[in-house]
């Protein structure tokens, strides 16, 4: 599918840190960097095929991706709700981290699901590396930003598109660290063109109200943590997290989400006593099959996933 861009296809970049605004004293440095040091702007500077475009850059945080707060979460949602509400403005584009990449994405799909494309991304090589990766991906994510009929939060790196709501990070390294799962990527970037898999994530109306919501809840949010189930794991740390008060449990199970009979005794306990539960597995694929009399399952959802629905569940905003 050919990319047709016009004139008047207004892109605003995002910036929030992470490895692609990284730098490092060494160019041949490609792990001992330090995160979020460049600007949005100055990104956009060294990429020569961007001069000129009707490009808008906006400094939203600074950080490493492994900070990432809900503070951050909040702002960026509410200059994303912004900007696309602006009707000379056909997507908007978020530099971010790698590592918590996919729940950004996740958060963003669930909270928005926009009409308009928001295209997160990213790089694995800082900008001082001899190849770095993120100039290219910045272009290809402004080429995604500005195709017509695109829709929903995406996810890109190294030419490949995946879905906010089913990305995830499969790699420690590679450039092509990231996946989707059984679901696969939605497109490919190649050159100036986008190949279209399947079909765009799905918009879903009361964006305004969920955000307002959200905006309106009491701080600090809920306290969500996931427990991982494994050879002699028993139920003492979810028994120490309900006794601190915690708001919400994420069990990453074995296989098919099965758990640790310590440990599932001992989320029976935390949810008779008011405390939700959901169950995926550790597993990078597949989708949790629901049992019966089995804890609440979280379908495909990885761990992460998981811990954001469940909060915006507790938020009373999914």
């Amino acid at each position: 599918m050919q990319n047709a861009q016009t004139a008047l296809d207004k892109v605003v970049i995002l910036g929030t840190g992470g490895t692609i605004a990284g730098t490092a004293s060494d160019a041949g440095d490609t792990v001992g960097y330090t995160a979020g040091q460049l600007g949005v702007a100055q990104l956009v500077a060294v990429v020569p095929a961007l001069t000129g475009q009707p490009l808008e850059a906006e400094q939203v945080a600074q950080l490493d991706s492994k900070d990432m707060r809900f503070q951050v979460w909040l702002a960026l949602a509410t200059r994303l709700a912004h900007h696309l509400a602006r009707p000379e403005v056909a997507g908007v584009v978020v530099t971010h981290g790698t590592d918590t990449l996919e729940e950004t994405a996740f958060f963003l799909q669930q909270l928005l699901a926009p009409t308009k494309p928001v295209v997160l991304v990213a790089a694995m090589r800082p900008a001082t590396a001899l190849l770095a990766d993120g100039p290219q991906n910045l272009l290809d994510a402004v080429r995604l930003a500005r195709l017509p009929g695109a829709q929903g939060v995406l996810a890109l790196l190294g030419g490949t598109v995946h879905a906010g709501n089913e990305v995830r990070k499969t790699h420690t390294y590679r450039l092509d660290a990231f996946g989707a799962g059984d679901a696969g990527p939605l497109a490919h970037v190649e050159a100036d063109r986008v190949r279209v898999l399947r079909p765009w994530p799905a918009p879903r109306a009361g964006a305004a109200e969920r955000l307002a919501r959200l905006q309106a809840a009491p701080q600090p949010w809920p306290w969500v943590e996931i427990v991982t189930s494994g050879a002699g794991v028993g139920g003492r740390a979810v028994q120490a997290l309900q006794a601190a008060g915690v708001s919400g449990l994420v069990a990453a199970g074995t296989g098919n989400g099965t758990l640790h009979e310590e440990l599932e005794a001992a989320l029976r306990t935390a949810e008779a006593a008011g405390v939700p539960v959901l169950r995926c597995s550790r597993c990078l694929a597949g989708s949790v099959i629901e049992v019966p009399g089995a804890l609440p399952a979280a379908g495909a959802l990885t761990p992460q996933q998981a811990r954001v629905a469940l909060l915006l569940r507790l938020l009373q905003v999914d």
